[in-house]
């Protein structure tokens, strides 16, 4: 017994070391396959994803994707753009992401009457409606039985029946105004007021006709900025036809998100507003027009002729100002019907995420909104199909074994057009962890907004990743086949600062990237294709917003072979694998300093032109040159360190990457500017006179708007002093991030 006991003993020590062997094995086989599936940092490794990558990028996926989500209107808050919602994210659970999701919010949106359309009547003397406007868009060819199409309206507008003598006020901008006011007498106080679209941000004309005293708001296209010379009218050629009418919010928001919840997430245990408190909503009839229907109201306009040619559009007509009519319509008066109605209604974003291998707590965020108008043909669905292509590239190869460093989130917004809700409140909801992690976030909202050459607007940060990116993508420009995307772009639109580069944009708003840089202070960036910006004197593209923003407008006329769509999706793809992957963050802090000089250089030009003023009030900007000065110096310290860190001590980049990371963070004030105070940043916001329009040390330059008309002069220089100040403070804050960790 006791033998056969010892036999077995020993049989089992036998065969333990072939046991342990496997083990071992196994054991080791499988560890350097996670390291390789965990590592691809390898240079080799690094370019061969990246070409795959690219490469997995179809022009005819990105044609189907948009084909796919532009059949059908899917305005935000309907059954269709939730279907839209659930379809996306199970593609992208297809694709191979590790989750995909949908976040759900409660927010203030804002629908016509159905019972009740909106129009603009002119009344006779006795009251009666001698002309109404049209009640919708005629629809376009093949989509004559689609149903759910809502007429042309203003989101957001208040309800009313005002009766007003009409005046004309160009495009509504602060400068038209003050023309009107300020050099020809003309009073708009119980006035409704007509404007033409274009120049700036729908809301500013309507927050500048509430501060004139206008009683409503008319808004319209005018041919001259929505018809190119030579074009057809859709569906012919990609001009606006005389009786469509550009759809949009007219919120003044100025970051806030939700309109009932500023600041914080619209979720079921928030505390809300009353629907009439509402921050940033007009107290004003808002409705928009055709130019159709606008030729008639302002053809029998009275009063003094247009100061000047900058004045008139190219409808037939007069272009006098009013108030009022003249000749046989003398008497006549201008009537608004407007009933648009506000609810709270639930939207829904589809949350992506590809987890990093390496640093999984660093997020690069790629986001654009799902919703449009109508059918979205350019705006956003372009953007959006972009989108579903990027994250099919990215799930392939994540199926296929790699991981990149970092992790990826992707994002469906809802309710951007609506006041950029649904980013608004997932960044409100995700704040803390985001201030935290987040390295970078790239916008994906419409990839075309004409055919021309490449747009780009973003943080200096950004610079020269994107000009290093666009050297290796191909030009889809006619004329410049085997040229870079870089070359063509640089001699389309050279940079007026330095024109031996392409112009980069600063960012302004009028898109989803507004939370993540003006209110976090996260790197961000967008890029698509646009328009000859010297040659093309129409605003924006033609048919923005309306029901001819179709499938058949891009096939036909603005990208049919989807080259410029893949062009940009390949850029954006690019972006945010570098940002994604790269051991080291690719950011550059010496073009931010490079940046600074120029944007501080500018504002005391302005400022220059009070010269006595600066005197008198002893007003230097000395502070901030030198702390511009002491920035730049930071910043040639930190790259020439960054140079010669040991890529090796993973510690040591990590703390150069977080250095990197926090740099934008550091530009803002949790104090927000005077006013505005989801706008933190202090280098950039958008223009307090054009949302969509991005300006520099924006607290000086507010604070300098119109200073001469200001009646207590030195409070208001003590104003610009303080702001100054602020900003001097904060660059020099900014540069000390930069040192050296101690």
């Amino acid at each position: 017994m006791a033998r056969s006991r010892s036999k077995a003993t020993l049989r089992a020590w036998l065969v333990c070391p072939g046991l342990l062997g496997c083990f071992l094995l196994g054991f080791l086989t499988g560890w350097f396959t996670k390291l390789t599936e965990k590592n691809p940092n390898s240079s080799d490794v690094r370019q061969s994803v990246r070409q795959k990558l690219v490469a997995e990028m179809k022009a005819e996926n990105i044609r189907k994707f948009l084909r796919s989500f532009t059949k059908l209107p899917h305005l935000a808050g309907t059954e269709e753009n939730l279907l839209l919602a659930k379809k996306i994210q199970g593609q992208w659970k297809e694709f191979g992401l590790d989750s995909a999701e949908l976040v759900n919010y409660d927010v203030l949106l804002s629908y016509p009457n159905e019972k009740q359309p909106n129009y603009i009547s002119v009344i006779d003397d006795q009251g009666n409606e001698v002309f109404n406007t049209s009640l919708f868009e005629p629809p376009p060819q093949g989509y004559e039985n689609v149903t759910d199409i809502l007429p042309p309206y203003n989101a957001f507008s208040a309800q009313g029946v005002p009766e007003a003598d009409l005046v004309y006020v160009n495009y509504g901008r602060t400068e038209d105004f003050f023309k009107l006011e300020r050099e020809m007498g003309i009073n708009c106080t119980g006035k409704i007021v007509i404007a033409r679209y274009g120049k700036i941000f729908r809301g500013n004309k309507v927050k500048n006709a509430i501060l004139a005293g206008a009683q409503g708001i008319i808004l319209y296209s005018d041919p001259a900025d929505y018809c190119a010379p030579g074009v057809d009218p859709y569906p012919n050629g990609w001009n606006l036809p005389g009786g469509g009418a550009q759809r949009g919010n007219v919120l003044n928001l100025n970051g806030a998100g939700d309109p009932l919840t500023p600041g914080y997430p619209a979720k079921e245990y928030t505390f809300r507003y009353k629907v009439n408190e509402g921050v940033g909503i007009p107290k004003i009839p808002v409705h928009p027009i055709g130019y159709h229907d606008a030729e008639v109201l302002l053809r029998a306009m009275g009063g003094p002729a247009a100061p000047d040619s900058s004045w008139k559009g190219s409808l037939n007509v007069p272009y006098n100002i009013g108030p009022g009519f003249t000749g046989n319509s003398s008497t006549r008066k201008v009537r608004m019907h407007v009933h648009t109605s506000n609810k709270i209604t639930r939207i829904y974003n589809v949350i992506g995420i590809l987890r990093g291998a390496l640093e999984p707590d660093r997020y690069i965020i790629l986001g654009g909104h799902r919703d449009s108008w109508v059918f979205g043909g350019i705006d956003p669905t372009t953007g959006a199909a972009v989108l579903q292509e990027i994250v099919r590239s990215f799930g392939k190869m994540k199926m296929e074994g790699w991981r990149p460093r970092r992790t990826i989130i992707f994002a469906s917004w809802d309710a951007e057009e609506f006041g950029l809700l649904g980013s608004t409140e997932w960044a409100e909801e995700n704040a803390k962890v985001l201030q935290e992690r987040a390295v970078a976030y790239i916008n994906t909202d419409s990839s075309i907004e004409g055919n021309y050459t490449l747009r780009v607007d973003c943080t200096p940060l950004l610079n020269k990743l994107v000009y290093n990116l666009t050297k290796e993508i191909l030009s889809p420009d006619e004329g410049y086949e085997n040229k870079s995307l870089y070359e063509s772009w640089l001699e389309k639109d050279p940079s007026t600062e330095n024109n031996t580069y392409p112009r980069i944009n600063k960012l302004g708003s009028g898109s989803d990237f507004e939370a993540y840089f003006q209110r976090l202070g996260i790197a961000s960036g967008r890029a698509r294709y646009t328009k000859n910006r010297k040659a093309d004197k129409f605003s924006n593209y033609p048919v923005y917003h309306t029901v001819y923003e179709t499938f058949e407008l891009v096939e036909k006329f603005y990208d049919p072979t989807f080259k410029k769509q893949l062009t940009i999706a390949r850029l954006r793809g690019k972006l945010v694998y570098e940002l994604a992957d790269s051991q080291v963050i690719p950011f550059d802090c010496r073009d931010y300093g490079e940046a600074l000089k120029g944007y501080s250089n500018r504002i005391y030009k302005l400022a220059k032109k009070h010269e006595e003023q600066l005197k008198l009030y002893k007003v230097s900007f000395d502070p901030l040159f030198s702390a511009v000065v002491n920035f730049s110096k930071a910043a040639a310290e930190f790259h020439r360190r960054l140079e010669q860190v040991d890529k090796k001590d993973s510690l040591a980049v990590r703390i150069m990457n977080d250095q990197l990371m926090l740099i934008e963070r550091a530009f803002t004030d949790p104090l927000g500017l005077p006013g505005r105070k989801f706008y933190r940043h202090v280098i950039f916001a958008p223009s307090s006179h054009n949302k969509y329009a991005g300006e520099s040390f924006p607290g000086i330059y507010d604070a300098m708007f119109d200073i001469e008309s200001k009646a207590d002069q030195h409070e208001a220089w003590e104003e610009v002093k303080r702001q100054i100040s602020i900003a001097a403070f904060t660059v020099q804050a900014a540069a000390g991030t930069l040192k050296e960790v101690a």
